[in-house]
């Protein structure tokens, strides 16, 4: 029974001459299911891309890991690196310090966010070495006097300042005097300048060594700082490796992952996607009522045949199934050359470099795509789901077809 289905609905879909308009219908509803398709798989690929994008630029910048204490601030870093170095996941450690204050040169002042590294630890938890535009991170090391001093490539545009140029921090922690508090002033050297391609960093960052970022912030241990950054093997079990971490720390430390720590912006980019995956859907919805159209009027143009198989034995389970498959067939041609497009068209962009961006706006030089199974296989059944859905009225429409009255205008 089966096959004899499958033959009367495959037969259905070829149209005769007085039936090529309802052909072109079920064209028209392949190609929407289609264009549908890869919309959505080129989309979110692009969409998927740029978040990994940024996420890769932030973290870039800062760490996978951070851990803090409560007190506000870690008196001995090299106990907790020496106690944590051996977790599972855990690839690399640097001691910082957070600090703020107000740089100022011949050409104007701007408020900067410090971060007191260690160089030589630091580059193997964050990229900024690899961001540098000008100078060098290693001339944080260098036992200078002054001490360096480098700034993001914006913040030292708007300041017009070059290496080996002098810059003065006043920090606001100073000592309290009879005339209130007096700002800590601390004379630097540019040492360089680097760019992350993001301007809330390149404008308002500069890093200094621990031990002048140490007296700016007024530490008053030697070895004090504000936190330890922790990079991780793979950034997507960040989560798990700070709750190890967390575990074997005990309650006087907290830590948090990049998650955690950019849980807004991650949460807007993922509410962001959901709608374009609802949007682009109506796309398929589009084509599926293209489907439902063009199924209804195969039922109008074939009731007398639906009557002749009803008459000759055919089932009402049948009749259904005969135009389900009909509309089937339509919905997995769509969705099968939509996936084949979708993933063409993302295979181009990708290799060939075609659209660029302007590098001043984002943080990525040409389109980003990032081809997710998971979403390839998301979108192909909810196409699947839709299509088949647009197929169950007709089929239902077919299905109480009478042959008494069906046959009786012939």
């Amino acid at each position: 029974m089966a096959s004899f289905e499958w033959f009367v609905s495959l037969r259905y879909l070829r149209a005769k001459r007085k039936q090529k308009f309802i052909s072109l219908i079920t064209l028209i509803s392949i190609l929407g299911v289609a264009v549908g398709v890869m919309a959505l798989i080129v989309v979110l690929s692009v969409y998927t891309g740029f978040t990994e994008g940024l996420r890769d630029q932030i973290i870039g910048v800062n760490s996978h890991l951070i851990i803090q204490g409560y007190s506000g601030t870690i008196d001995d870093p090299d106990a907790v690196m020496n106690e944590t170095a051996n977790v599972p996941g855990v690839v690399a450690q640097t001691p910082m310090i957070y600090t703020q204050a107000l740089i100022t040169t011949a050409a104007g002042s701007n408020g900067v966010v410090l971060r007191g590294i260690d160089p030589a630890s630091a580059s193997k938890v964050v990229t900024i070495s690899e961001k540098m535009v000008s100078g060098s991170l290693d001339s944080l090391s260098t036992a200078t006097n002054p001490p360096a001093i480098v700034l993001g490539q914006d913040l030292a545009r708007q300041l017009q300042t070059y290496p080996d140029d002098r810059v003065q921090l006043l920090a606001p922690n100073g000592p309290l005097t009879p005339m209130g508090v007096l700002p800590k002033v601390r004379v630097c050297v540019v040492g360089g300048s680097f760019s992350t391609g993001m301007y809330e960093y390149d404008s308002n960052m500069g890093y200094l060594d621990l031990h002048t970022a140490r007296t700016l912030a007024g530490l008053d241990h030697d070895q004090a700082v504000h936190a330890i950054e922790v990079r991780v093997r793979n950034v997507e079990a960040a989560n798990m490796v700070a709750a190890a971490i967390s575990q074997k720390l005990g309650p006087a430390y907290v830590v948090r992952d990049w998650m955690q720590l950019n849980q807004n912006l991650f949460a807007a980019l993922k509410l962001e996607k959901l709608g374009i995956f609802i949007a682009l859907d109506l796309i398929i919805l589009v084509a599926a009522l293209n489907i439902i159209s063009a199924l209804i009027m195969v039922v109008m143009e074939k009731t007398r045949d639906i009557a002749i198989l009803k008459s000759m034995g055919a089932k009402t389970s049948s009749i259904m199934r005969i135009f389900f498959y009909q509309g089937m067939v339509i919905g997995v041609v769509g969705t099968i050359l939509g996936v084949i497009s979708g993933l063409g068209v993302c295979a181009l962009l990708k290799r060939y470099k075609i659209i660029e961006l302007p590098s001043n706006v984002y943080p990525m030089s040409t389109i980003p795509i990032k081809v997710v199974p998971t979403d390839v296989t998301i979108i192909a059944i909810s196409a699947l789901i839709i299509t088949l859905a647009a197929t169950l009225y007709p089929s239902w429409k077919a299905a109480k077809v009478r042959p008494a009255e069906a046959l009786s205008y012939e």
